[in-house]
C-alpha cells in the first residue's frame, strides 16, 4: 500500500475516531498526504472544484429541496389521508398505511430523513390515539424511512452514478424491486405484531370520502408520476427531472394546496441550500480523497487481498463487501460511505464479474438499512425529535425491523434478476 496509504487511512479513521465531522476527516487527512508527500498544493483547489464539477450532481440540491416541500407544503399529509382511507380498516392497518405511504412519499423526496419526517409528523399522532405502542410505531416509521433512498428517484442513487459512470436512469429503474420488497418485508412484520398485540382496524371510510381524498392527493400523487414519467420516457434528464419536481411541489404547496406562504418558502430554499452545500462539501473533499486512494492503489491492494482471503468466489466476495457496508451505514453518513466505499470495492466487484447496477443497488440499501441502525441513525433521530422519545426507546423495537430488512438486503445481493429484471425490460443489455 506505501507509507502514505498508510498515513492517508489511518490519519482519516484516527480523526473520525475523535469525532471530527466527516468531510474535515477526509479532507484534512487528504491534505496531510499532500503536504507529507510534497505534491503541489495547487492540484488540492482544482481537484475540489472537479469533484462537483458533474452536471449529473445538479440534482442533488433540487431533490434535497423537493424532499422539503414534501414534508412542510402538505403535500404528504394529503397523500397519507389517502392511503388511510384506502387501507386503514385492516387490523393493524395504520401500520400498513405508513409502510406505504413511505413508498409514496419514498417516489418523491428521495430521501429517508425527509420520508421519516413527512410520515412520522402526520401519522404518529394518529398511531399514538388509536393505541399502538409509540415506541414501535416510531421504529416503524424510522425502518420505513429507509426506502426514501432506494424506491427512485434516490439522492445516493445519483452519487454512484456520477462515481461509476452508469446511467442514473438505470440505476433509477432498479430500484423498484428491491423497494417494495424492503416494505413488503416490514408490512409482513407489523401485521404480526398488529395481530400479537391486538392493535386495533380503522375505522371505515365510505366511497364518497375515499374518493374526495383522492382527489385531495391526486396533485402530490402526480409528483412521481411527472418525475419518473419524464425521465424513463425520455423527456428530460434526471437533473432536470429534479428542477421540474421542485417547481412542481412549490406551485402545488403555494398554490393549490396554500400550505407554504412565499416567506417559508424562502426560508426552506435556504435551509435546502445549507443541507445541500455540506453534501457537496463532502463530495468535493472526497474526490481528492479517492484520487489519493487510486494513486496509492489502495483499491486495487484491498481488492486483491478481498480476492485472495475468500478464495476469489464470488458469494463470499458479496459477503465481505455487504458485512462491511453495513457496518460502516451503523458509523457514517450516507453519502459520506458511499462515495468512500464504492471506489474501494469496485475493483474487487469487477473481478467476480459483478455488474455495476446491481452492485450499486446493493450499496444503496445496505447503507439505507444504516438510516435504522443505531448508533448513528438519522431516522431514528428524526422519529425520536418527532415523538420526543429517547434514541433507545426508538431503537429497542427497531432491531427485528432491521433483521427483515437485511434479509431482503441479502436477496437482493444473491439475487441480481431482482435488481435488473425492471432495467433489462426497458434498456435491454446492461
Amino acid at each position: 500500500m506505501g507509507n502514505m496509504g498508510v498515513v492517508l487511512i489511518v490519519s482519516f479513521l484516527t480523526l473520525l475516531l475523535f469525532g471530527v465531522p466527516i468531510a474535515l476527516s477526509i479532507g484534512v487527512s487528504a491534505l496531510l498526504v499532500m503536504v507529507l508527500s510534497e505534491m503541489p498544493l495547487e492540484a488540492l483547489p482544482q481537484t475540489l472544484f472537479s469533484g462537483v464539477n458533474s452536471f449529473s450532481l445538479v440534482a442533488v440540491p433540487f431533490f434535497v429541496m423537493a424532499g422539503d416541500i414534501l414534508a412542510r407544503g402538505g403535500i404528504s399529509d394529503r397523500i397519507v389521508a389517502f392511503a388511510e382511507a384506502a387501507m386503514g380498516r385492516l387490523r393493524g392497518g395504520l401500520a400498513i398505511v405508513s409502510i406505504v405511504a413511505s413508498m409514496f412519499v419514498s417516489a418523491i423526496s428521495g430521501s429517508g430523513a425527509a420520508t421519516t419526517a413527512a410520515v412520522g409528523s402526520a401519522l404518529l399522532p394518529q398511531l399514538k390515539r388509536k393505541g399502538y405502542d409509540l415506541d414501535f410505531s416510531a421504529a416503524l416509521i424510522a425502518s420505513a424511512g429507509t426506502i426514501g433512498v432506494v424506491i427512485p428517484p434516490s439522492v445516493p442513487m445519483v452519487l454512484y452514478a456520477v462515481i461509476v459512470g452508469v446511467p442514473v436512469s438505470k440505476l433509477f429503474m432498479a430500484g423498484f424491486v428491491p423497494g417494495f420488497l424492503m416494505g413488503g418485508s416490514l408490512i409482513v412484520y407489523a401485521l404480526h405484531v398488529a395481530k400479537k398485540r391486538g392493535y386495533p382496524a380503522g375505522e371505515p371510510v365510505d366511497a364518497k370520502e375515499k374518493r374526495k381524498r383522492f382527489i385531495d392527493a391526486l396533485w402530490g400523487l402526480m409528483t412521481p408520476v411527472l418525475i419518473l414519467g419524464g425521465i424513463f420516457s425520455g423527456y428530460f434528464t434526471p437533473s432536470e427531472a429534479a428542477a421540474v419536481a421542485v417547481a412542481y411541489s412549490l406551485f402545488v404547496a403555494v398554490f393549490i394546496y396554500r400550505a407554504l406562504t412565499l416567506k417559508a418558502a424562502y426560508r426552506l430554499v435556504v435551509n435546502s441550500g445549507v443541507t445541500s452545500a455540506l453534501i457537496m462539501f463532502i463530495i468535493a473533499t472526497s474526490k481528492i480523497f479517492g484520487w489519493q486512494l487510486a494513486f496509492y492503489e489502495i483499491p486495487d491492494k484491498i481488492a486483491a487481498a478481498v480476492l485472495q482471503a475468500t478464495g476469489g468466489t464470488s458469494f463470499m466476495v458479496y459477503l465481505v463487501i455487504t458485512a462491511i457496508i453495513l457496518v460502516a451505514g451503523m458509523f457514517m453518513e450516507t453519502a459520506s460511505a458511499l462515495i468512500i466505499l464504492t471506489p474501494i470495492f469496485l475493483p474487487a466487484v469487477v473481478g467476480v464479474g459483478g455488474n455495476l447496477i446491481h452492485f450499486g443497488i446493493l450499496v444503496v440499501v445496505g447503507l439505507a438499512i444504516g438510516m435504522a441502525t443505531p448508533p448513528v441513525a438519522i431516522d431514528i433521530y428524526v422519529a425520536s425529535a418527532i415523538t420526543g422519545l429517547t434514541i433507545e426507546e426508538v431503537s429497542r423495537p427497531i432491531f427485528p425491523m432491521v433483521a427483515a430488512l437485511i434479509l431482503v438486503l441479502l436477496l437482493v445481493t444473491y439475487v441480481p434478476w431482482l435488481s435488473l429484471v425492471l432495467p433489462r425490460l426497458v434498456y435491454g443489455s446492461l
